[in-house]
């Protein structure tokens, strides 16, 4: 049983970083792949971000060139860094990976981008 608990989220002025952690429990995380899902009021989820086991980063065109994502094997937690914030950032942001055939998901934190 995999366990993912976000933290990090919170709300910050447009312009503005967060850094959301992502903190996984009962498997070594470091063989699979890391997401990062966001869904605003009203819309559809989104992927925003993957880290493969290799480190290799996938982005979202709309978070390109302001998102980072990255990953502390020894720790079993991955991370998003956001900067340069928008508005239209705000959502909920999840964490998800697959681990022996089964998707899990954290509970999402709220990140709010207003003035």
């Amino acid at each position: 049983q995999v366990q993912l608990v976000e933290s990090g989220g919170g709300l910050v002025q447009p312009g503005g970083s967060l850094r959301l952690s992502c903190a996984a429990s009962g498997s070594n995380l470091s063989l699979n792949a890391m997401d990062w899902y966001r869904q605003a009021p009203g819309k559809e989820r989104e992927l925003v971000a993957t880290i493969a086991p290799t480190d290799r980063a996938n982005y979202a065109d709309a978070v390109k060139g302001r998102f980072t994502i990255s990953r502390d094997n020894a720790k079993n937690t991955a991370y998003l860094q956001m900067n340069s914030l928008k508005p239209e950032d705000t959502a909920v942001y999840v964490c998800s990976t697959d681990s022996g055939g089964y998707r899990y998901w954290g509970q999402g934190t709220q990140v709010t981008v207003s003035s």
